[in-house]
């Protein structure tokens, strides 16, 4: 089994779809990845339970995730994936089932 480097509570510092005023809307956007590849997510009026499992393949450490959630009382799903980069900085992209995707960028919080 590979060690979740993914482990604690990640800002969200950018989104490809929207802007850092309704990331944080509601309270500091992050993502948090928990033991046994459960977590969490809060952007903007969106939340989330995500479920997924890391893995490495070719020296590359990535998240790959499910996950159910709401907006504005409306239920919603989806998955995404994550990945750390060179620079220690989290990027990946969150899709929601058949509707929209964006990219997003997050840092280790402390």
């Amino acid at each position: 089994m590979n060690k979740n480097l993914f482990l604690g509570r990640w800002r969200i510092t950018e989104m490809e779809e929207w802007d850092k005023d309704f990331i944080d809307e509601e309270e500091d956007g992050y993502f948090e990845f928990g033991k046994g590849g459960d977590g969490e997510f809060h952007f903007g009026n969106v939340q989330g339970s995500i479920h997924g499992e890391s893995e490495t393949i070719e020296g590359k450490s990535r998240f790959e995730f499910t996950w159910v959630g709401s907006a504005e009382m409306d239920e919603l799903n989806g998955r995404g994936w994550a990945e750390i980069q060179e620079n220690g900085k989290l990027y990946g992209k969150i899709i929601f089932h058949g509707g929209d995707k964006s990219w997003f960028k997050a840092k280790r919080k402390k």
